[in-house]
């Protein structure tokens, strides 16, 4: 019944919301949204900043106990500002209403409690409930951009905008006073972003008091340094692979078949070296390049690997069509608004076929050629 409730009535809205409310920026628990669209536009959005700014400083936001503080009433409020059926929001405040809780100790029992906060984790309306709550929370100041995985939330701040972050925190700070949510300083950071290549000089802002100032972050389980090198993300995710190798050697002592052991090889370990492949693949350097198919090739003669597993290259090749095929063909994707217009001249003219009939972007830099969307459209032609 839940489950029916959020595809059928929740979703839809998304696609549609009031003025109040925008879901651009949410990438977590709604249709075609995963992790890697959201580091796909984090990445863009900083590397088309350092086009014309020195740098970029990127908040990475953290709420104390998101999921179980958020106030029902708030959320109710603004249910109730979709397009939604009205029997639909009553059935969402009966949902949330008339929850209590209690204590149970040593055959003791204290007395019932009423439930006014959270989204009830563990149900299927929880996750897209916090996706309406956060829905209200933007940038204030022009220039500035939000990303947001669920409470995970970057605010992306031009150097030409720096002075904002203050105003952007406090903004930040008010959201979360008004939704019941608490701002951990503690664990809120900031990096500043910068293009290794460019000849310019710049002095980096004053650290904002309380927030830690970092050199590399780890978003949605990719580690970026601020020069927007990957290679600290393959290092480690070589390291833990190579763990994983040492309990598959392991299991084969104990007498685990080698198609066994090769499907957990392609289920675990490859699944750990393409994860959020497409979003990053283009800002790493040959010589990380080299050392993922050194280890691929090392599990291959160790026979954990299946002999007719590509290279690296092949596996990102493979996963960026998949993605590029599922963004343009739903025009409801949470990364259509990144693709550029449709060509006149493929309108025009009797051209020869191509994978692709959009326009080819500008070509600003060789940062912004890293990014997904440059890398597929000028390569399936």
């Amino acid at each position: 019944m839940e489950r029916m409730v959020v595809t059928q009535y929740i979703y839809p809205c998304l696609s549609d919301p009031p003025p109040a409310l925008t879901f651009t920026d949410q990438f977590a628990f709604r249709p075609t949204g995963s992790t890697t669209s959201a580091i796909i536009s984090l990445l863009n959005h900083i590397t088309h900043m350092l086009v014309n700014n020195p740098y970029v400083v990127v908040i990475a936001i953290d709420f104390t106990k998101a999921f179980d503080t958020v106030r029902q009433a708030t959320l109710i409020e603004k249910l109730a500002m979709l397009n939604l059926p009205d029997n639909v929001c009553n059935w969402f405040n009966s949902f949330f209403n008339q929850r209590s809780h209690c204590t149970v100790y040593n055959g003791d029992r204290s007395s019932n409690l009423e439930i006014t906060a959270s989204i009830v984790q563990g149900s299927a309306v929880g996750p897209a409930s916090y996706v309406v709550t956060a829905a209200d929370l933007h940038p204030i100041t022009p220039g500035n951009e939000m990303c947001k995985y669920a409470d995970d939330t970057y605010i992306i701040i031009p150097a030409s905008n720096t002075d904002s972050r203050a105003a952007e925190l406090r903004n930040v700070e008010t959201w979360a006073c008004a939704n019941n949510l608490r701002l951990n300083y503690n664990k809120t950071t900031e990096i500043i972003f910068y293009n290794r290549r460019s000849q310019r000089t710049f002095q980096k802002p004053t650290e904002i008091a309380g927030i830690a100032r970092v050199t590399s972050i780890k978003v949605l389980g990719v580690t970026i340094t601020g020069s927007l090198s990957m290679s600290s993300h393959v290092q480690n995710v070589l390291s833990s692979c190579s763990q994983t190798l040492y309990a598959l050697r392991t299991l084969r002592a104990h007498g685990l078949s080698t198609p066994a052991l090769q499907t957990i090889f392609c289920s675990v370990i490859l699944a750990k070296i393409t994860y959020a492949a497409s979003a990053w693949c283009g800002f790493i350097t040959q010589t990380d390049k080299r050392r993922i198919d050194s280890f691929i090739k090392r599990s291959k003669r160790a026979g954990l690997c299946a002999d007719d597993i590509a290279d690296f290259d092949k596996l990102c090749q493979a996963c960026d069509c998949k993605l590029f095929n599922a963004i343009t063909s739903n025009n409801n994707h949470v990364l259509f608004s990144l693709l550029p217009n449709k060509s006149i001249a493929s309108e025009c003219y009797n051209l020869r076929s191509r994978l692709h009939d959009l326009e080819l972007p500008d070509r600003l830099n060789r940062l912004t050629d890293c990014n997904f969307l440059y890398r597929v459209l000028y390569s399936i032609l």
